[in-house]
């Protein structure tokens, strides 16, 4: 009752700063390979081809802190991974082993959905290996979800660092329990994951023979992105669907604030947009608009159905009357479906926005703020801000420099083509986090895949028939790559 009371008093903390200051501080976009469960039509979001079933599940006695020799680092917990051997040619012929790295959700949602490694697992002749990430689903230190997230004594050890220090110990014992010390090792990973694929790459390359990171922002931090970058694409899908539908929400600002100004204003909102409770608050309606329709959206905008169509269709169709707010109405129920409710919901928070919170809070300070060129109102980021609100939460102050101080980002291409190698960065233009993403090659083997029409993730999900020929290109090309890796890293173990 203690951690529960405790945590609410910080969640209303939050949301009470947040509304007061009117800061995006609260809304950095989850970095999900997956998105929102909203399309029911959409064969995407849960595949019937592969759900799991090729797969065993082990438990790995994780060290708590790779990083310390204080008696308390010495302390363990069970951390999930699972293996596929159904394709695997063997340790006797060094088959490869690829590796998907968990992020920041359990890992069963990412073995429906993610299907990279199994669409290419026979002509690799793979293992396959799910990782599951420290404080996630069934990986959790400290015996209990309440006691790890407890206080930021438990919480300092949820980071990227002893992440990928997890997925290292992990593949070392993977590979002496199967006697396949030299099966070149993949690791795979998309949006945070991919993050940390490419920084698992650069950290340890003798346990990992390339990296494939999808969609992965890693130049979103500091000052190496402009700071609108995110809502700035989000703005330009929307233009590109419809002009009259990005007007109509450009002017939506306005007239939610103008009625929310009016004496009964708040009840006229939450009766038109069917708020699931009263708004005390514009605030509320404005930031679920902005985050969990638009940027949604525009960051899973994928065929066939590609979302911020669908929104625009709702918007410019008027189906619910000719006014702008019923308009936007409109593209709401177009987005999510016929619900009896939409927005305001009291509903009890996922170990993803829970956890999430706090790595945003500590060294994931994505800095996402909103400028004057776009259809949402102008919104900087405030680094002093963020750190001040979230060290009311936690009682720690965020790193924001820790990121690049770590695995580096400024000046990418003159440093990392002097040493590193092997990193397939794949990005698809639509999707806003492409803004922090590397665009461009750095070297003959640290190199840049990107469509013009791609989306969040897009490429390391399940293959369909109904695939774009751009988007089968786009794999075709990852796989090439990897092939080539491999092939080379075969030739030359045969020189020893």
């Amino acid at each position: 009752m203690m951690f529960q009371r405790l945590f609410l008093l910080q969640f209303f903390l939050l949301v009470s700063l947040a509304t007061a200051t009117a800061k995006r501080f609260h809304t950095i976009p989850r970095l999900s390979p997956i998105g929102p469960g909203v399309w029911r039509d959409d064969p995407d979001q849960i595949s019937g081809e592969f759900v799991g079933e090729d797969f065993e599940t082990f438990f790995y006695n994780q060290t708590l802190d790779h990083f310390n020799y204080r008696p308390e680092s010495y302390d363990t917990f069970s951390q999930r991974y699972l293996i596929n051997s159904k394709y695997w040619g063997g340790a006797n012929v060094s088959a490869p082993v690829l590796v998907y790295l968990g992020a920041e959700a359990p890992i069963d949602g990412d073995l429906k959905a993610v299907g990279f490694l199994a669409d290419n697992a026979v002509q690799f002749r793979s293992l396959l290996v799910f990782i599951e990430h420290r404080y996630y689903g069934k990986s959790i230190p400290f015996g209990s979800r309440e006691e790890a997230l407890k206080d930021a004594s438990k919480l300092g050890y949820f980071n990227s660092a002893q992440a990928i220090a997890d997925y290292a110990a992990i593949i070392i014992h993977i590979k002496e329990k199967l006697k396949a010390k030299y099966s070149p090792v993949i690791v795979i990973g998309g949006s945070y994951g991919g993050m940390l694929a490419s920084w698992f790459r650069l950290k340890y390359p003798h346990i990992a023979l390339g990296a494939l990171a999808s969609s992965a922002p890693i130049l979103y931090f500091d000052d190496i992105t402009p700071s609108d970058g995110y809502y700035s694409i989000v703005s330009r899908d929307f233009r590109e669907a419809s002009g009259t539908c990005y007007q109509t929400i450009k002017n939506s600002w306005a007239e939610i604030d103008e009625l929310a100004s009016k004496s009964n204003g708040l009840s006229m909102l939450s009766e038109k947009f069917k708020t699931c409770n009263p708004l005390t608050d514009a605030s509320k309606l404005k930031d679920h608009l902005m985050t969990s329709m638009y940027a949604s959206a525009a960051q899973y905008n994928k065929p066939p159905t590609y979302p911020v169509n669908k929104v625009c269709e709702g918007i410019d169709g008027g189906g619910f009357g000719d006014d702008i707010l019923s308009r936007i109405f409109g593209g709401l129920v177009a987005y999510k479906g016929n619900l009896s409710c939409y927005v305001n919901a009291h509903t009890n928070e996922s170990e993803t926005t829970v956890g999430w919170r706090w790595q945003t809070c500590s060294e994931m300070a994505i800095p996402i703020g909103i400028g004057n060129n776009s259809m949402f109102p102008p919104d900087p980021f405030d680094l002093e801000d963020y750190i001040e609100n979230c060290k009311s939460l936690y009682g720690v102050p965020t790193r924001p420099h820790w990121v690049t101080t770590y695995y580096g980002g400024h000046s990418i291409k003159l440093i990392l083509q002097r040493f590193a190698s092997n990193i397939i960065f794949s990005n698809g233009l639509r999707d806003p986090y492409s803004s922090g993403g590397v665009l461009e090659n750095i070297s003959d083997t640290i190199v840049a895949v990107k469509t013009v029409n791609g989306s969040h993730c897009l490429d390391i999900l399940f293959a369909k028939e109904t695939d774009p020929e751009w988007l089968i290109a786009q794999r075709k090309m990852e796989i090439k790559i990897m092939k080539e890796w491999i092939d080379k890293y075969y030739a030359d173990l045969s020189m020893f």
